[in-house]
């Protein structure tokens, strides 16, 4: 680990290497990013090894079954790489850390359930919603979807009425 720390990437490079990275990927691949149909195939996958009738019987999950290995898929590869590429970078800028980072006046265990219940009621929200931020909102928004624009706007209102209320509560 690093013994200092480097500064972030400025706002508006980051942005400009992001949607390069978003063009690459629609050029190359012909499709954009996503996560979440990565934790869908993993849900199925471990449903299939657990209970493999249940799942395959399942409306949802089963067609993913089906159709052969549910992990073998470039969704995988892009959630394996953001990964490694994600503590590559953590390391090199001398940000690898690790605890639980959260609200001064509460202890790890609870910033761990809220962080859960938080992340259950996105993936909920993303399947309602058909994408996650990545896919519905940059790759649906880089296409011009409208879908994508009032997803982000819901979003980001949620995120900010939780935070002031999680904020009020907590600290």
């Amino acid at each position: 680990m690093s013994s200092s720390v480097r500064p972030y990437w400025p706002p508006l490079t980051a942005g400009i290497a992001l949607g390069l990275v978003l063009l690459a990927t629609f050029l190359i691949t012909g499709h954009g990013l996503g996560a979440s149909g990565f934790f869908t195939r993993l849900t199925a996958w471990v449903g299939g090894e657990l209970a493999p009738s249940v799942t395959e019987t399942n409306s949802f999950l089963g067609p993913f079954l089906r159709s052969g290995a549910p992990l073998a898929n470039w969704i995988s590869w892009e959630i394996v790489g953001v990964a490694i590429g994600g503590l590559l970078a953590a390391i090199g800028g001398g940000r690898f850390h690790m605890r639980v980072d959260g609200a001064r006046n509460l202890r790890s265990g609870g910033r761990i359930a809220l962080a859960l219940g938080g992340g259950t009621l996105t993936g909920f929200g993303v399947q309602l919603s058909r994408g996650c931020t990545s896919g519905l909102g940059l790759s649906g928004g880089a296409t011009l979807a409208v879908a994508a624009f009032l997803f982000l706007i819901g979003f980001f209102i949620a995120g900010i009425v939780v935070s002031f209320s999680l904020r009020r509560a907590w600290i």
